[in-house]
């Protein structure tokens, strides 16, 4: 064990991990990284295939993000934003908005992509008061969803390992099925359904909308709940019913923002107007912390009172809008246009499309799923009954593990292998990484083969 990882292990807890396990399978201790590779201490590189949590969009180390940290350091590190303001965030608010739904014209700074879902619970919760309607206080959500770790954000997630354990803590919304294609709630195959999954949130809508404050659900792709990936169709009813019943539209498109999904956001797909859209992750390339919410001039209108202060939003954090977040985040934008990033992605999109197709061969491979360049694949034990494969058989781990040994970082999702690149990729890298990964899963399949249930 490197000396480095042993001292981790002396002081350092680590999200998502059971500690106990780092005993046989310490951190892997990473010196340096450039594009899309990240270096350990051996000298071994790593591709790095899901964007250090799917923020990285540019690649590591890219000098035109570094010459702008360097240079606000050089005038402002950071100022408290309450009262003051400062050129990076004034800048970044212009710019963000002119590529957001364009009725989202207003923006508050956090600090990650939990705080800026909680503060768009917490603004279409205080919007209804504030207009007299403090009976519109509860939310819906789809039970696959995942919005953050905050106790607002895991609220409205589904519950799952990742919060069962805090469920007293929580508040609790109205749930509806997720519109998930491959194992859909209402029993029907895509290509010959009539998205009868969304009947059940219509029905909550109807039923619930005069005490409902907002719908908040992940654009196209619910990213932590499995990656998936559900019909625009959805989207725009989804939307339909939210303006029908008054209610508010929250889009989380803390994953999905950026070019992640081809377009600059997920709601670019289609035409929706949401109330609130929530974004983090890629928009400083995960250089620096920096969280936004987004919100409509009619929301923040309601905020603005001169003699009612009880109106005000009383809400923020230490580095709201901390200028060389800001800073980042605005190189980054640039990269967008300097370098055709989303020219790019359409171009390369072929090739991961083709490249997980040719996945559906292997017997263990249930589900194939696609958009932009986010994909995933579903592991199971049987692909007619789309029977999972139990707890016990951390087929995920295993991949992981050994994609690790094959220059690989394949971080599952229980048991879903996905791959959320940089969209700096070359085509021979992810030709690597797609060619790579299903070597290693034909011989996870072959692995599978004759073993008796209880075993596997």
């Amino acid at each position: 064990m490197n000396n480095m990882a042993r001292r981790d292990l002396r002081h350092i807890w680590h999200p998502y991990t059971q500690m106990e396990d780092c005993r046989e399978f310490p951190p892997v201790f990473i010196e340096r990284a450039k594009g899309l590779k990240l270096y350990d201490d051996k000298g071994n590189f790593y591709y790095d295939t899901i964007s250090s949590w799917w923020c990285n969009v540019h690649g590591h180390n890219h000098p035109k993000i570094k010459r702008a940290i360097r240079k606000q350091l050089d005038s402002l590190e950071h100022v408290l934003f309450a009262g003051f303001t400062h050129r990076p965030a004034v800048l970044l608010a212009e710019r963000i908005t002119s590529v957001a739904p364009r009725n989202l014209g207003k923006v508050f700074f956090s600090d990650n992509g939990s705080t800026s879902v909680e503060c768009a619970l917490k603004m279409s919760f205080q919007y209804w008061r504030n207009t007299g309607r403090k009976d519109k206080k509860k939310f819906v959500a789809l039970d696959r969803g995942y919005h953050g770790d905050t106790v607002g954000a895991m609220s409205v997630s589904g519950v799952s390992a990742f919060n069962a354990i805090f469920r007293d803590l929580m508040f609790r919304p109205f749930r509806a099925p997720a519109p998930y294609c491959y194992r859909c709630p209402a029993g029907k195959e895509r290509g010959s359904c009539s998205l009868e999954c969304i009947n059940p949130l219509e029905a909550i809508l109807r039923k619930n909308g005069s005490g409902i404050a907002a719908l908040i659900l992940e654009p196209l792709v619910m990213a932590a709940g499995g990656m998936i990936i559900y019909p625009k169709e959805y989207l725009v009813k989804a939307a339909s019913l939210a303006k029908k019943y008054n209610v508010h539209l929250i889009v989380d498109e803390v994953a999905t923002g950026f070019g992640r999904t081809g377009e600059m956001f997920a709601c670019d797909y289609v035409n929706i107007e949401p109330d609130f859209m929530c974004l983090s992750k890629g928009i400083t390339s995960g250089y620096l912390p920096l969280g936004l919410t987004l919100t409509s001039d009619a929301i923040y209108d309601a905020f603005r009172h001169a003699s009612d202060r009880t109106r005000t939003f009383y809400h923020g954090h230490t580095y709201t809008a901390n200028p060389v977040s800001c800073a980042a985040a605005l190189a980054a934008l640039d990269i967008f246009r300097e370098e055709d990033t989303l020219g790019r992605v359409r171009d390369i999109m072929p090739i991961m499309r083709s490249g997980l197709e040719d996945f559906r061969d292997i017997s263990i491979v249930g589900d194939v799923r696609h958009i932009g360049m986010i994909g995933a694949l579903e592991l199971v034990r049987d692909r007619g009954t789309k029977e999972e494969f139990p707890d016990g058989r951390k087929i995920g781990l295993e991949i992981y593990k050994a994609g690790l040994k094959r220059s690989l970082i394949l971080r599952p999702l229980g048991n879903i292998i996905y791959f959320f690149p940089p969209l700096s990729v070359r085509k021979i890298e992810l030709r690597y990484i797609l060619e790579t990964t299903r070597s290693l899963i034909m011989s996870a399949s072959r692995h599978c083969k004759g073993r008796r249930p209880e075993a596997i």
